[in-house]
């Protein structure tokens, strides 16, 4: 190893520290880089400091005949859910060895990223954060599923693995147990995993009783889907989550919350480079942040239990 990478790569200067609003930005580069997150297919609150308080307005509104006195023609109930967001670590301890040779081939032109780390910290950081967003992800739809279910969600069916035999059958079997007035709402959502996704692309592929006819979509058969357009089912919009391997939900995106402190005081990114301290080639990543969800009207939520 040269004298440079030596210095780049052994001396404690890789050691760097990001807190409060400086390190929001690493934060929200993890954390919010999750699929369902960076698509924005829920509603996301970005600065939340501990609580937010979620305002639930319930009209029913009655048309009377005019008069010229002032009478109430509507009961209106006004609750609260609140949002509160918790602190959340990762803590990590990685050999620095295999991330100083894929750093060499970055910086020495051996890649096809387009836009380069700065340093060998930003590269290893970028890494770290990859794997917050595929583990947020995760508990981003674990915690929703588990607060509709206690809010009153619809639970009840249960097809098994939806396969293209079943899978437009229970589609329309949730749509039937939603809310009438939910029904029709622009941001309607079914949120569904691959393989749910995928039974659907085959129904829709026809040939007789797995699909919609003997071809399909426009008689092309398995050639109707081109990977690229998004599909729809009975006029409400399908998001694809790869972590909802064991659950379709159908929800407005507008009932489901994700809040994060992206200006909290308690953020920190901390990178320490063990070797001053024990001469080992470990390099230990510290990530704290905030961050919660919460549904607004579980009642208006239909699950597909399909595992």
């Amino acid at each position: 190893m040269s004298n440079l990478t030596r210095q780049n790569f052994s001396e404690p200067a890789i050691t760097s520290t990001y807190a409060g609003e400086f390190a929001g930005k690493y934060i929200a580069a993890g954390v919010l880089s999750a699929p369902t997150l960076k698509e924005e297919g829920i509603t996301i609150m970005p600065n939340v400091k501990f609580k937010s308080v979620l305002k639930k307005l319930a009209n029913v509104i009655t048309i009377a005949d005019a008069t010229c006195d002032y009478t109430d023609t509507a009961d209106v109930t006004l609750t609260e859910k609140v949002l509160e967001v918790t602190e959340k670590q990762v803590n990590l301890t990685l050999c620095k060895t295999p991330f100083e040779e894929d750093w060499q081939a970055v910086s020495m032109g051996y890649s096809s990223f387009d836009t380069l780390p700065q340093t060998f910290t930003d590269f290893f950081i970028a890494n770290m954060l990859e794997q917050v967003s595929y583990a947020t992800e995760t508990t981003v739809w674990n915690s929703l599923i588990s607060q509709a279910i206690a809010d009153g969600a619809d639970d009840s069916l249960n097809p098994g693995a939806l396969t293209a035999a079943n899978t437009i059958d229970t589609l329309g079997d949730a749509l039937d147990l939603l809310p009438s007035n939910v029904y029709g709402k622009e941001d309607l959502t079914f949120y569904m995993g691959f393989d749910a996704y995928k039974a659907y692309v085959r129904a829709l592929g026809g040939f007789a009783a797995n699909g919609v006819g003997a071809n399909g979509v426009d008689g092309k058969g398995t050639m109707w889907y081109n990977g690229i357009q998004s599909l729809t089912f009975d006029g409400v919009k399908i998001f694809v989550s790869g972590e909802l391997t064991s659950k379709v939900v159908l929800a407005r995106k507008s009932n489901l919350y994700f809040g994060i402190g992206l200006l909290d005081n308690l953020n920190e990114v901390r990178v320490l480079d063990m070797a001053p301290l024990d001469g080992s080639k470990n390099v230990r990543f510290v990530m704290r942040w905030s961050q919660g969800t919460q549904v607004g009207f579980g009642n208006e939520i239909v699950l597909v239990n399909c595992d």
